[in-house]
C-alpha cells in the first residue's frame, strides 16, 4: 500500500537491502541460472549490505549463482563475481551449470520439461522470430519506444494480438509489441502439446488474467523496519511467481510492469485490463501496520464478483503458505473502486512484523503465496 518513505532511507534502500540475520546459512546444492530484477543491481565482496559495492549488475543480465548465505547470493557474470541481495534475483533454470576452465563464462543449456522455465514458455502458444533483427515496442505501433530487439530463430511467447502487431514475452520475461509478419506461430516440439492438453483442464482455460505488481520505479511501497527490504520488489518477484503459476493451469497472463524501474499509474493499471478485457485483476502487495500484527489479509470491494473472487484466493492462503490468513476485509482502493471486472488485492505479509518480513524475504514462501492464489483463481472460475 502507499506509504511516506524519506529520501535518506530510500537512498540507503537502494545502495544496499540487509538480509535477515537466519541462523540457518546454506550452500547451493549445485550452480544454477538467475535473473536480475532490479535497475541496477550492486554486487559486494562480502555477504552484508555494508560491505564494499566491487560492480553492478543491469535489469535482464542472467548470472551463474553458485552460494547462498542469509538471504546473500554469490554470483558470477562475466568478470563480475561478488554478492548480492538474493531477492532481486530469480531462478530460470533448474539444471546445473557447467562453467568454463576459466570460470568465466555461463554455459548455454537445453531447458527441461521439468523447469519452471520450460513449462512456462511450453504451456502457451509460441512463435519463432524470421527476422535477422527485430525491435520490440513499448505499444502496437512503429511510433512507440523501443525497448529492445530478438534476432532470427529467437522463440517468444505470444500473448495478445493486435492490428498486425503481437504481444510477445521475451525467454528472459520482458514483454513488449513486435510486428506480426516478421514471426512465425507454431510449437518447438511435440511434446509440449501432451503436457498442455494435460494441464490445461480446467477453469482458467484460455481466461485472461491481469497480475498487477503494486507500486515500481521511483515508488517503492513499504519499507521493512527490520531488514529494510523494498515491497515493490517483493511484489514484482511474486508476481512472476504468480505468473508462472496461472500459465502453468493454461491461463494467460498480462503483468502491469515487469522491471523495478517501471511505475505504472494506478489508472493506466486498471485501463489495461479494460483495454484487454481480462477475465479477472489480481493486485499484489506486502502490508505495514503499527500494531504487531502479522499474516495475509485479502481486500475487495464489490459483494459480487470481487468478494467471491478474493474469498476463492483467501480459502487457499488459509490453508498453509507460511503465515496465517486474516481473513477478507473490505478496501476502498483505486484499483479495486475503478475496475470493471472481478478484483482483488492481497496482502502477503506484514513488513513491519520482523518475522513476517524475514518469511516473506525467502523465495519458497513467495511460490507458496503464488501457487495459492493461482488456485484460487482457478477455483474461482470453476
Amino acid at each position: 500500500m502507499n506509504k511516506m518513505i524519506g529520501v535518506t532511507l530510500l537512498t540507503a534502500c537502494l545502495l544496499g537491502i540487509a538480509a535477515p540475520q537466519s541462523a540457518e546459512a546454506k550452500t547451493a546444492a549445485g550452480s544454477y541460472t538467475a535473473q536480475v530484477y532490479a535497475s541496477s543491481l550492486n554486487v559486494r565482496d562480502e555477504p552484508a549490505k555494508n560491505a564494499t559495492v566491487v560492480g553492478s549488475i543491469k535489469n535482464g543480465a542472467r548470472v551463474t549463482v553458485t552460494d547462498e548465505q542469509h538471504g546473500w547470493l554469490m554470483v558470477k557474470a562475466g568478470s563480475t563475481s561478488g554478492w548480492v541481495a538474493g531477492y532481486y534475483l530469480k531462478k530460470v533454470n533448474s539444471n546445473s551449470l557447467q562453467s568454463s576452465a576459466s570460470g568465466t563464462s555461463i554455459a548455454t543449456k537445453t531447458n527441461t520439461a521439468s523447469s519452471t522455465s520450460a513449462n512456462t514458455s511450453s504451456r502457451t502458444s509460441k512463435a519463432t522470430v524470421t527476422a535477422d533483427s527485430l525491435r520490440i515496442r513499448s505499444g502496437p505501433g512503429t511510433h512507440y519506444k523501443v525497448l529492445g530487439s530478438l534476432k532470427a530463430k529467437d522463440t517468444v511467447t505470444l500473448l495478445l494480438h493486435q492490428n498486425g502487431w503481437a504481444r510477445i514475452r521475451t525467454v528472459s520475461g520482458e514483454t513488449g509489441w513486435v510486428a506480426e509478419q516478421y514471426i512465425r506461430s507454431g510449437s518447438t516440439s511435440s511434446s509440449t502439446s501432451s503436457v498442455s492438453t494435460v494441464q490445461h483442464k480446467g477453469g482458467l482455460r484460455g481466461k485472461l488474467i491481469v497480475i498487477d505488481p503494486g507500486h515500481g520505479g521511483s515508488d517503492p511501497g513499504m519499507l521493512g523496519t527490520t531488514y529494510n527490504t523494498m515491497e515493490k520488489d517483493l511484489n514484482l518477484h511474486t508476481a512472476l511467481y504468480v505468473r508462472d503459476a496461472l500459465v502453468a493451469k493454461g491461463a494467460r497472463v498480462e503483468m502491469t510492469r515487469t522491471r523495478d524501474d517501471q511505475k505504472p499509474t494506478l489508472a493506466r493499471r486498471v485501463q489495461m485490463s479494460q483495454a484487454l478485457r481480462a477475465d479477472a485483476f489480481v493486485s499484489v502487495h506486502y502490508n505495514s501496520s503499527p500494531k504487531n500484527v502479522s499474516g495475509t489479509l485479502t481486500f475487495f470491494y464489490s459483494e459480487a464478483d470481487d468478494l467471491k473472487l478474493a474469498r476463492a484466493i483467501e480459502t487457499r492462503l488459509g490453508q498453509g503458505i507460511g503465515l496465517k490468513s486474516n481473513g477478507l476485509s473490505f478496501g476502498d482502493y483505486h484499483i479495486l473502486r475503478e475496475n470493471r471486472i472481478p478484483t482483488t488485492l492481497v496482502e502477503l505479509g506484514f513488513l513491519t512484523n520482523p518475522t513476517d518480513e524475514s518469511i516473506v524475504r525467502k523465495a519458497s514462501y513467495q511460490k507458496k503465496a503464488a501457487k495459492a492464489i493461482a488456485e484460487g483463481v482457478a477455483d474461482y472460475f470453476k
